[in-house]
Order: C-alpha cells, then structure tokens, then sequence
C-alpha cells in the first residue's frame, strides 16, 4: 500500500505499533532508524489528512452559512 492509499486510521494504527515495539525494546538497533523513519512519515500523512479534512468542512460550513 503506498502512502496516498493509507487510511488515517490504518495510518495511526501502525504508528502505535511501531511506538509499542519501541516501548518494549521489540526493535533491534539496525531497525530503529527505519522505524522512526516510517512514524515521521505516517505523521506527515496524518497531518496532511486532517489539513485537507479541515479545509473541506470549511468550505462545506461556507456554503451552508450562505444558503
């Protein structure tokens, strides 16, 4: 699944696995970077998500106040 195709939820739901690996020292040191890597990445998705969530329900609330 590439990262446009990633649902917010299934986006979260990975980043709290790999925040419990690192929690439970589950993750070799050779993988820590790359996991840590892939978190910041899933953020970015994340925060884009909810950027353009936010946009839209503006531009809905605009039309409904000017109906």
């Amino acid at each position: 699944m590439t990262n446009k195709q990633i649902k917010y939820g299934e986006a979260i739901q990975e980043i709290e696995q790999i925040l419990g690996q690192i929690e439970q020292e589950e993750l070799d040191v050779d993988d820590l970077t790359s996991k840590v890597q892939r978190v910041s990445e899933l953020l970015t998705i994340c925060r884009n998500k909810l950027r353009t969530t936010e946009q839209e329900v503006e531009k809905i609330m605009k039309n409904i106040e000017s109906e």
